[in-house]
């Protein structure tokens, strides 16, 4: 990804930070640990050793927002999304 893209990229994000716009990502984390994290935050929301558990709480809260839920896999590749748009 060239500089302007990672720029862009960085805005996209930010412009939806806190809003219902914001999507939760289900991803690794440290420890071997899956983590829920909001688009626009650097902490998770959410983390579990489980990960059919971090995918229910993405979907809860992307369901709460009408927002999506994007599952990623052990190498941070998207698996799915599922959406919850008004």
């Amino acid at each position: 990804m060239t500089e302007q893209n990672n720029a862009n990229r960085g805005n996209y994000f930010e412009k939806r930070e806190g809003t219902s716009d914001a999507r939760y990502h289900v991803v690794p984390g440290d420890d071997k640990k899956w983590a829920v994290k909001e688009e626009g935050q650097d902490n998770p929301v959410f983390t579990s050793d489980n990960k059919n558990e971090a995918i229910d709480e993405a979907k809860k809260r992307a369901e709460e927002a009408q927002s999506k839920a994007i599952i990623h896999d052990d190498e941070g590749t998207i698996e799915k999304q599922v959406e919850y748009d008004q």
